[in-house]
């Protein structure tokens, strides 16, 4: 049972923190930068995915690679010719190197030519509802990212999905910032065939250090089943807008170094 006392100290947390003011410090700064649809969506891809380690270096590393498609990624994407391609030759972020972002580029492309946006992505093409479908999209979009022939198996390890138990942190942060919507100005709230009310929240070390200490989380893994219980219990604070809570986990978490 989650105390009256705690649901109204996260409520205060999620405000204090889900403002414009957090921004300029995030990664969600990046797709900030652009006004265009797609162009968001693909700044906002890459900037998730390489959003582990310092925030300051995950928005340097994105912020080198949007330049290197003249900072108009979807025209990039959708526009070049094969000699583009040698400005990226020596692009690397950590584990990310050249080949895993020739594929990424290769997919955006294949995916643009197909679908106005990429939410579609992350839309199993079947009909039966499912419980889940935050889960079901993501294994989908795994699938469906590396069904190209060329696709390498390096460069899997930068797409998580549920079907190997991952948590999918940077996916699901993906996520909130495309389909939450709220009049605050974090996140976009672009998207609208996926609904907010099952999003997963983004569970990274920070967010599960928080959690557990306010016992909002109790598996030990940093896992899918833990990115599953957290958020059942934000649920039951808000069962419309769950994933507002990572603002206040967050921000207990980095922002004031909560133990």
């Amino acid at each position: 049972m989650i105390s009256k006392k705690l649901h109204l100290f996260l409520n205060r947390k999620a405000e204090q923190y889900n403002q414009p003011f957090f921004i300029a410090s995030d990664p969600v700064s990046i797709p900030h930068r652009y006004s265009v649809k797609q162009d968001v969506e693909i700044a906002a891809f890459f900037a998730a995915v390489f959003a582990w380690g310092k925030r300051a270096i995950i928005i340097k590393k994105t912020t080198e690679l949007l330049a290197l498609m003249d900072n108009a990624p979807y025209s990039f994407i959708t526009g070049f010719r094969e000699h583009d391609l040698r400005n990226f030759l020596s692009f690397r972020h950590r584990t990310f190197n050249t080949t895993d972002l020739l594929y990424f580029i290769s997919f955006l492309r294949h995916h643009y030519a197909r679908y106005p946006s990429l939410e579609d992505a992350f839309l199993p093409h079947y009909g039966a509802l499912t419980e889940e479908p935050v889960k079901a999209g993501l294994i989908h979009f795994h699938q469906y990212f590396f069904s190209l022939e060329d696709a390498p198996d390096r460069t899997k390890k930068h797409i998580s999905t549920p079907a190997r138990k991952s948590a999918c942190k940077r996916l699901n942060m993906f996520l909130r910032w495309m389909v939450r919507k709220d009049d605050k100005g974090v996140d976009f709230g672009l998207w609208n065939k996926l609904n907010q009310k099952n999003l997963i929240c983004p569970l990274d070390l920070h967010v599960a250090r928080v959690a557990r200490n306010l016992q909002l989380l109790t598996r030990k893994q940093n896992d899918w089943q833990a990115a599953m219980e957290l958020t059942e219990n934000l649920r039951r604070l808000d069962a419309a807008d769950p994933v507002k809570y990572d603002f206040a986990l967050f921000g207990l978490g980095v922002m004031e170094g909560y133990h």
